[in-house]
């Protein structure tokens, strides 16, 4: 795994107030930046956004939790950042190459190095010739550029930039994002990661190959996800769109988290977005679960899984899914080799069967990812049938086609038994319950 140059731990911030009770702006939240990626930011407004940039920056100390600069704490070490504000903050009186060597001397480089460093960077943003100008006779996309200059001249190896094209018309927001792109692509400037705080959705899926989106009232995080796009990315294309729309969603019901689009691009599917893996199930039965969990219960609710194995007689491997499983379903904890019963799986074990299955379906959702998508897909669908080929060519790119064939046949399994859905082995198809019993009404009444 890559080291985080940065990474905040349990970072939060609050206000206290006189009456005890406290303003809390950023709920605990986790969070890294590592090499070689553009992070988007994106948040309704309130969410905490430059909040948390200014926490990740070192501007702003957390008021619980850490920040780390290469696991170190980041108030014990010198960081080598840099931050693009979306109001320019140049100084007026200060010529062009005069705002670009203000934070080189302020590090006290020495006057013929920093005027070289100076006018080499504003060459690269395309400013060779302005050097002599005040900001008062730029363009507001010149600014922006001498604020991009003046925060590279540094060389950081964190680029922070909050809001950084909002207050440009949008040709020019347009031709300064693909700019920057351009510059991070050829690695013309030596910046090892960029995190960018924005309100605009397009944007953050033009440049970012990783997004967050933070929820609010306190600020968390609602998603986190790699984007599986390539560059260039053009807006037109129906792939990019979909992840518009699932952030769009996102930002605006709160109440749920839908899962990240599969993409597919030019016919070519684009992984998960979050580099999704599907569960190994257990090629366990539900009644092997329910028995597993009584014969616990009788040992105590807990037991070594291997004496377990010789007390019934079973050959390991024979256990192992069972236990798997149970594992998987949140009915026992293994530790060690030890399995111990949970709250739920006792309640599952000692429950009538209509309560099982309840118990079980809850568990099943909860827990297995196939089940949640062919459920969500089947509520989705009009007539709320999917065929088989649908899910067979999700799980093909992770397992073999024996195993994608195993694996869906468990999930017919659980879902069947905790009556989620039904499969028409005819057809080939999943059903919902009621729509095959009106099918098999309608098919009756032709018959006659």
């Amino acid at each position: 795994m890559t080291e985080a140059i940065i990474r905040a731990q349990q970072v939060e911030k609050f206000y206290a107030q006189p009456s005890e009770n406290r303003i809390q702006v950023i709920a605990p939240t986790d969070l890294s930046i590592v090499p070689g990626e553009i992070v988007a930011l994106l948040g309704p407004s309130g969410s905490g956004k430059s909040t948390l940039l200014r926490m990740l920056s070192g501007l702003s100390k957390p008021s619980a939790g850490q920040v780390f600069w290469h696991e170190k704490p980041i108030g014990s070490v010198e960081i080598n950042v840099s931050i693009v504000f979306q109001s320019f903050a140049l100084f007026p009186w200060l010529t062009v190459l005069e705002n670009v060597e203000a934070p080189l001397k302020a590090r006290g480089i020495e006057p013929e190095e920093r005027k070289d460093r100076s006018l080499k960077i504003l060459d690269t943003v395309g400013l060779d010739g302005f050097q002599s100008a005040y900001p008062k006779e730029l363009s507001g996309g010149m600014r922006q550029r001498v604020g991009f200059a003046r925060a590279l001249v540094v060389e950081p190896e964190v680029l922070f930039m909050d809001e950084p094209f909002s207050a440009l018309d949008v040709l020019t927001a347009e031709n300064l994002r693909s700019e920057l792109l351009e510059l991070w692509q050829k690695k013309t400037i030596p910046t090892q990661a960029i995190f960018i705080v924005t309100h605009n959705i397009e944007e953050a899926v033009l440049l970012a190959d990783r997004i967050i989106v933070l929820g609010r009232n306190p600020g968390h995080v609602r998603t986190d996800f790699k984007v599986g796009l390539p560059q260039p990315r053009d807006k037109k294309n129906a792939a990019f769109t979909q992840l518009v729309d699932y952030i769009y969603t996102v930002l605006t019901r709160p109440d749920v988290i839908p899962d990240v689009p599969r993409l597919h691009v030019d016919g070519r599917r684009i992984r998960d977005q979050r580099e999704m893996r599907y569960e190994m199930l257990p090629h366990a039965r539900p009644g092997g679960i329910a028995g597993l969990l009584e014969i616990i219960i009788d040992f105590g609710g807990r037991a070594d899984v291997y004496r377990l194995a010789d007390e019934l007689a079973f050959e390991l491997d024979d256990l192992l899914p069972i236990v798997d499983a149970a594992q998987l379903l949140g009915f026992l904890k293994l530790e060690e080799g030890d399995v111990s019963i949970t709250a739920e799986g006792r309640e599952f074990a000692e429950s009538e069967i209509l309560k099982q299955k309840e118990l079980f379906r809850e568990a099943a959702l909860g827990h297995v990812l196939l089940l949640r998508q062919i459920t969500r897909a089947l509520s989705n669908k009009s007539d709320h049938t999917v065929p088989e080929e649908f899910f067979l060519d999700m799980l093909d790119e992770q397992f073999s086609e024996e195993e994608t064939q195993r694996q869906l046949e468990t999930a017919i399994n659980w879902g069947r038994y905790a009556e989620l859905f039904d499969f028409d082995a005819t057809r080939r198809r999943f059903v919902l319950p009621e729509v095959e019993e009106t099918a098999a009404i309608v098919d009756g009444n032709e018959g006659e």
